[in-house]
């Protein structure tokens, strides 16, 4: 009840501070060995196993709470089943001109344009190497600098840089922050940076003696017809799997409609429905056995396994631990459990894909979830 009521009191002082400097303080204080929330016991029917990597549960930390690889001990300590690194570019860059992260309380969302602010290659390619012998699945979303002249190169040489100590990466090309880099998930950009990120993959395998799978993440706010050109090319290429959503530029039925105004990617609450149809619409092209990691505006045990059922594979969060603190990620792994319970059913596995029809047919600015 102690630890419950510290973290309360925690997170209230954080929420009253600049989200930037509440974030950095986050940070540190993981790093320093602080943790609010104990995990949740480990049920062995959340357990999966994909590409020979071993997860204990399908929760993971999105990518853009760890950019530089500082903590992603403290974070597989709370619970994640995983957790994901970056986005991380060639060169450090400072990203864009503060300030550029935005609560939206009322809403339980945030609005950011970080612009992929991080240290580099090199400073966290020795922070891996530190850490190297200590196990679990740890992830790196890779992007490129916002003045490369080969975009592409920057991505290549992201796979080359950390091939030997990767779990798996994610080409992030879906980030409405670094202008233009939503062109490459166009069909014939998207044809070249697969076949030369894939090529760089399967070059550092014989290097290395070990296949890193390779993950694609797209935006939320692809139509139709550049959903079937994506699916069309991913499986083409034969990529390991996707993260279906980024954030969103979509300002649909916001409450702080003074801070809504405000240019940058989407996250939270309201972003759920949105990731969550176009998860279902990727799953529905893309077949029944391609690794999926649903992510976006998930809050609640409810959300995450409602993103599971829609299609999703593995999970991930970030903006929901902004408003319901660590503890959430045991009440989210207790409350997959208490679902397989409820439904009869023996793995995690056996629920992924069971409402992906309903969720595929609803209107990604409609409310509630689909019968």
């Amino acid at each position: 009840m102690l630890t419950h009521l510290a973290g309360r009191l925690a997170r209230k002082a954080l929420l009253s501070m600049d989200p930037e400097t509440a974030h950095g303080l986050t940070i540190k204080g993981l790093a320093s060995g602080l943790a609010l929330s104990c995990p949740a016991p480990q049920d062995e029917r959340l357990a999966m196993t994909l590409a020979d990597l071993t997860f204990p549960n399908p929760l993971g930390m999105a990518a853009g709470f760890d950019k530089n690889g500082e903590v992603p001990d403290a974070l597989l300590a709370l619970g994640f089943g995983f957790t994901e690194i970056g986005t991380v570019t060639p060169r450090p860059q400072e990203g864009n001109p503060k300030p550029r992260i935005f609560r939206l309380a009322d809403d339980r969302a945030v609005i950011n344009r970080l612009g992929f602010n991080n240290a580099g290659h090199a400073a966290l390619r020795a922070r891996l190497i530190a850490r190297r012998h200590r196990g679990g699945v740890v992830g790196i979303n890779i992007g490129a600098n916002k003045d490369a002249a080969d975009r592409v190169a920057d991505y290549v040489t992201g796979i080359e840089t950390f091939a030997d100590l990767a779990s798996y990466f994610t080409v992030n090309i879906s980030s409405p922050n670094t202008p233009g880099l939503r062109d490459l998930q166009g069909r014939a950009a998207l044809r070249e940076l697969l076949a030369r990120v894939l090529d760089a993959r399967d070059g550092a395998a014989e290097k290395h003696g070990r296949s890193v799978p390779v993950l694609l993440k797209i935006a939320p706010d692809v139509d139709e017809a550049g959903l079937d050109d994506i699916a069309a090319e991913v499986l083409a290429a034969r990529v390991d799997g996707m993260i279906v959503s980024n954030t969103t530029v979509a300002r649909q039925g916001l409450r702080d409609k003074a801070t809504a105004s405000e240019a940058g990617g989407l996250s939270g609450r309201p972003l759920f429905r949105r990731a969550t149809v176009t998860l279902a619409r990727t799953r529905q092209r893309v077949g029944p056995s391609l690794p999926i990691i649903g992510v976006g505006g998930i809050d609640s045990g409810e959300s995450a396994w409602t993103k599971i059922t829609a299609g999703a594979t593995l999970i991930q969060l970030y903006t929901g631990l902004i408003y319901q603190g660590p503890e959430l990620v045991g009440d989210i792994v207790g409350h997959l459990s208490h679902c397989l319970d409820r439904h009869g059913l023996a793995r995690i596995d056996m629920a992924v894909g069971r409402n992906v029809d309903a969720w595929s047919r609803a209107d990604p600015e409609g409310e509630g979830d689909p019968e």
